[in-house]
C-alpha cells in the first residue's frame, strides 16, 4: 500500500531555484503532492508556479509568515486530508529521483525514527553541505558509511520526511522562533518525545545556500537564537534552561569586559535582556511542548 506524501515548501522570492527545485519533485520515482506556501514573493514567483507549474497546490499569503508558521499550514493540510508523511524541502534546494521513496521505505521499518534525512550536498553536489558534514562526521562523499540509515544529532530542515504520526504527538514548529531556530527547538522537542534524527547514505540533496562571512550582527543572531532554544528545551528541567539560556550570556559578557571588549560585552548584557523578557513566553511554550498532541498545527 502506497504512502501518502506531501511535499511542504516555503517560499519566498523563490524564482532562482524554481526549475530546479520543483523540476526535481516531477522527476520522483515515489508519488507525491506537492504545496507552496508563499510569504509575500516580491519577484514573479506566484506567475511562473501557476503558469509552469499547475499540479502544484499554491497558497499566497498576504504576508511573511516566517518559515515555521508557513510550514504549519502544511502541516495541518496533511492531517485534515489523510496524509501519512510530510517532506520539508526548502526553497533553494532540490532531490534525487529515489529519495522521497527510500525515505519512506525506511520510515516504516525504523520507527524509532521522527525525522529522516537525506546526505545533505552543496548547490554543485561534488561535497557534503558543511553544516550536514559536521554532524554526520563527514567531510568528503567518500566516508559515507555503507549503513541504509543511521541516526545523527541534528539535521538542519532543509529536506525532513516526517511521518504524520509524529506530528501528532510532537507538533508543529514553535512560534517562539520566527525565523532561524525553529528546526533545532523541534529537534529538542523531537528528542523529548522519545524519537531521533536519522539519515540514509543512500540518498541525495542538493542544498544551494550561500556560506558568506559572519559579520557581527549575524554572530549575534545566531547567539540570542541558540541561547533562546536552550532556553526553551524541554529536555532540561527549568533551572537547567535558565542556566544555559540566561544565566549563560551574562557569564559571555563578563568574560568580554574582562577582555577590554566593553562593546560585545554590552551585546551580551543586552541579550540577557531580550531573553529575560521573553520568560513567560518561554515559560508557556515549555508547558505545551511536553504534551503529546499536534500544537500549533490545529490553530493555523
Amino acid at each position: 500500500m502506497l504512502m501518502k506524501v506531501l511535499v511542504i515548501i516555503v517560499s519566498y522570492n523563490f524564482e532562482p531555484w524554481i526549475e530546479r527545485c520543483l523540476g526535481s519533485l516531477r522527476l520522483s520515482k515515489y508519488p507525491i503532492d506537492t504545496v507552496v506556501i508563499d510569504n509575500g514573493s516580491k519577484d514573479q514567483t506566484i506567475q511562473r508556479i501557476q503558469k509552469d507549474y499547475p499540479e502544484i497546490r499554491l497558497l499566497p499569503q498576504n504576508e511573511n509568515l516566517g518559515f515555521g508558521r508557513a510550514n504549519n499550514i502544511g502541516m495541518k493540510i496533511a492531517l485534515t486530508e489523510g496524509y501519512d508523511f510530510v517532506f520539508l524541502l526548502n526553497q533553494d534546494a532540490w532531490i534525487d529521483s529515489n529519495t522521497i521513496g527510500k525515505l519512506v521505505e525506511l520510515s516504516q521499518s525504523h520507527l524509532q525514527y521522527g525525522i529522516l534525512s537525506p546526505v545533505h550536498l552543496t548547490g554543485k553536489g561534488d561535497k557534503p553541505d558543511p553544516g550536514f558534514g559536521h554532524y554526520a562526521q563527514i567531510q568528503e562523499l567518500s566516508q559515507l558509511p555503507e549503513n541504509e540509515i543511521l541516526p545523527i544529532p541534528f539535521a538542519n530542515a532543509a529536506f525532513w520526511m516526517i511521518p504524520v504520526s509524529v506530528l501528532k504527538k510532537v507538533g508543529g514548529f514553535c512560534p517562539l522562533f520566527y525565523h532561524y531556530g525553529e528546526d533545532k527547538d523541534f529537534v529538542n522537542r523531537l528528542t523529548y518525545h522519545n524519537y531521533q534524527v536519522s539519515y540514509s547514505p543512500k540518498v541525495f540533496g542538493n542544498h544551494d545556500r550561500e556560506y558568506r562571512p559572519m559579520t557581527h550582527q549575524g554572530f549575534l543572531r545566531t547567539e540570542y537564537v541558540y541561547h533562546l532554544s536552550e532556553y526553551a528545551n524541554i529536555r532540561f528541567h527549568w533551572l537547567k534552561a535558565f542556566g544555559y539560556g540566561v544565566l549563560a550570556p551574562i557569564k559571555k559578557a563578563l568574560v568580554a569586559l574582562l577582555k577590554g571588549r566593553a562593546s560585545l560585552s554590552k551585546d551580551y548584557f543586552h541579550m540577557t535582556f531580550q531573553l529575560l523578557r521573553r520568560s513567560k513566553e518561554v515559560y508557556f511554550y515549555r508547558k505545551t511542548n511536553r504534551l503529546s498532541n499536534p500544537h500549533y498545527i490545529q490553530k493555523t
